[in-house]
């Protein structure tokens, strides 16, 4: 390979610095502990899960011990989270998940992981949208009394996050931070009023019994408690933008599942005291996603509560602000590395954001939202169709797609170590992570298995295999894609994974006379 002469095309032994470079590189030093911390937890959306998570999990599947299951489903994500850590000392890639396993199971495994976290975490984020828009659509009917329809606040939300999507993660990370630590107070306040005026039963730690996770919807109940823990498994995407990502992301990983894990017991448990354990499923039933409200106007008043509404919203938009940052690094990793157009592996301006991927991921949110308001109450005469199924299909899809990959993110840990030929020197994270990747299979099969409940349909209706085959054939097209990669371009195939080290080494290559 002839060396340019150039010295706008040569980039400095030290980084990649030059304008092309720094196209190819996110930028470094952006996010400390607390920006990081705040970035992954925002998408976990503490008071979409406390108002509506739990008390669907309570009203759908009957089990009374949802507390307990968020202790348990914390334990597996450590033991998964030990091995995840560790691999991110050695992996420094925005595409996280994907080139982890790229490490581990090859560059072909690799292409199959990218196509499905592309997938699940939009699948994720525009869910979201669905029920974002129809609670602002009902903020502005009982206080404003005006009728909106959902799609224009969805619409308008995908517009702002795509726009903040451009400017510099440590802004996105303020904003995130300011929405995120106002939820957690607000339910905190909520944990504390419960406690302190407890149902008929007291003080009852009865949900945290294991006879109460007996019966059929235990599984069913573990899939929807886990989606409640999506986000901390983002770290990794954004190790190329801190200072230290060998020590900031592994730190902020398990400060994250052991922190969500505590919080939503808490909070479970809570909703449990203030109602009475006896209470907690009819009430559920009754209330639905209202019951947090109930319990608050009773307690705190109608001006809380009002509050909580608000920033039921606001929690909901940081929520799809994370995802979108997700999603966009996911794309410029894909397209630095030739699996998708090279127009995504590009910077964009001073700000150093991956502007492509964020304009790809608003592209696909603004279509799926207009064509779900299409299928308005027009067909059905239930004008909630198309919002629901939006939130329920996408929240879902993107939820196994996840699972999915943490799954044989477990064993690319356990096969890239022994190939390193550092099985003894890890040998107890090998065996957290082979103990983690066996639950989280049997989280997937329960999953794919009771994908009609979780969605809402009918056993008999073939969405319950429609759905999360979308996950099945994003893998099975990603690695028919790294498969033709390795026949026909097998650099391409090579560089899967390796992220900025590949560039490092054509620099390399380029300075060899």
């Amino acid at each position: 390979m002839t060396t340019d002469s150039s010295s706008t095309n040569r980039a400095p032994a030290e980084g990649i610095s030059t304008f092309k470079g720094q196209e190819r590189a996110l930028r470094a030093d952006r996010l400390g502990t607390g920006g990081l911390l705040l970035s992954v937890l925002a998408a976990t959306a503490p008071l979409m899960v406390v108002a509506g998570v739990m008390p669907t999990t309570f009203a759908v599947m009957g089990i009374v011990g949802q507390p307990l299951l968020f202790v348990v489903l914390g334990a597996v994500l450590v033991l998964f989270s030990l091995g995840y850590a560790e691999m991110s000392r050695h992996v420094h890639n925005a595409g996280a998940f994907y080139a982890y396993i790229s490490r581990g199971l090859g560059g072909t495994a690799g292409a199959g992981a990218a196509l499905v976290a592309l997938v699940a975490y939009n699948s994720l984020q525009v869910g979201i949208y669905g029920i974002f828009g129809f609670e602002v659509s009902g903020l502005f009917a009982t206080y404003a009394d005006l009728e909106v329809a959902w799609w224009i606040p969805a619409l308008v939300a995908a517009l702002a996050v795509g726009a903040l999507g451009w400017l510099k993660i440590d802004v996105n990370a303020k904003v995130l931070g300011v929405l995120l630590v106002i939820e957690v107070l607000l339910v905190v306040v909520f944990d504390i009023a419960a406690v302190a005026d407890p149902g008929k039963e007291g003080l009852s730690l009865h949900a945290f019994n294991p006879d109460t996770l007996t019966g059929a919807g235990v599984g069913t109940a573990l899939c929807f408690c886990i989606a409640a823990f999506l986000g901390f498994e983002q770290a990794p995407v954004y190790a190329e933008e801190t200072s230290k990502p060998h020590v900031l992301v592994p730190r902020v990983m398990f400060l994250a599942v052991t922190g969500v894990a505590v919080f939503f017991a808490i909070s479970s448990w809570a909703l449990t005291v203030a109602t009475g354990p006896a209470a907690i499923v009819p009430t559920s039933q009754e209330q639905s996603a209202g019951l947090l409200f109930f319990l608050t106007e009773d307690r705190l008043g109608a001006t809380f509560t009002d509050v909580l509404h608000v920033l039921f919203v606001t929690g909901m938009f940081a929520a799809m602000l994370s995802f979108h940052n997700v999603v966009a690094r996911y794309a410029f990793a894909m397209g630095r590395e030739g699996l998708l157009p090279a127009a995504f592996g590009r910077t964009t301006g001073s700000s150093g954001a991956p502007g492509t991927g964020s304009l790809l991921q608003t592209g696909i949110a603004v279509v799926l939202v207009l064509t779900f308001a299409l299928t308005d109450d027009k067909p059905t005469g239930d004008p909630t169709a198309p919002v629901l199924h939006l939130f329920t299909w996408g929240g879902n899809i993107g939820a196994l797609g996840v699972i999915v990959l943490m799954a044989i993110a477990s064993l690319s840990v356990v096969v890239f170590f022994v190939r390193r030929g550092a099985a003894s020197a890890q040998a107890w994270r090998l065996v957290t992570s082979a103990v983690a990747g066996i639950a989280l299979v049997v989280i997937a099969g329960y999953t794919v298995k009771d994908f009609d409940v979780l969605v809402g349909t009918g056993p008999d209706s073939a969405l319950r295999w429609i759905l999360p085959g979308v996950i099945g054939l994003a893998l099975v097209t990603g690695l028919v894609q790294g498969a033709v990669l390795r026949a026909r371009a097998p650099e391409k195939h090579a560089r899967i994974g390796l992220g900025n080290e590949a560039f490092q080494l054509e620099k390399e290559a380029e300075r060899t006379p």
